[in-house]
């Protein structure tokens, strides 16, 4: 099931929700500060052991003060054009993300819009890639509820247009 809400995310009582980190995974700002924050101060001992984590690559801590039980961080890529390989290290986020959450039998997972904050991925593309990613997971058996939190008014427009209609959603 797909489901795409204006959310907090850090308040999604889930199996795991995903954090846009960079790539020290040591915290930072937006969506990665905030997770940081309502975590507390083990969450970043633990992303310290982990020695940092490559553009598309994920890497999975628990969840400690947060409602979630597990933080999926992935690192999105810095939009650059597109030429640079955004999209598919977009996409890798997305399904390295959901290979986790599978490997650990998790029942839910939160994402937020990677890259489309600081990184300054376009809205509309990105939505694309997310939707596109995890609609594939659950069609290959993955048996998952996807939530899209989003934090504006303009990524809930894009991520409801794609879910329009959509049978997962």
């Amino acid at each position: 099931m797909l489901i795409a809400l204006r959310a907090d995310i850090t308040t999604l009582s889930v199996d795991a929700i995903v954090n846009a980190a960079n790539e020290s995974l040591l915290g930072g700002g937006g969506v990665d500060g905030a997770i940081h924050r309502a975590a507390g101060p083990a969450l970043l001992d633990e992303c310290r052991a982990l020695g940092g984590c490559p553009t598309g690559q994920a890497r999975i801590t628990r969840g400690h003060r947060l409602p979630a039980k597990h933080v999926i961080h992935t690192v999105g890529p810095v939009w650059q054009g597109g030429g640079h390989g955004e999209p598919e290290l977009l996409a890798s986020c997305y399904r390295e993300s959901l290979r986790l959450a599978r490997e650990h039998d998790l029942a839910s997972i939160a994402f937020p819009a990677i890259s489309c904050g600081v990184y300054g991925y376009p809205i509309e593309a990105a939505a694309r890639i997310a939707v596109a990613e995890c609609r594939r997971f659950i069609r290959e058996g993955g048996a998952i509820e996807i939530t899209f939190a989003l934090f504006g008014g303009d990524l809930l427009a894009a991520y409801e247009g794609l879910l329009a209609g959509d049978p997962l959603a």
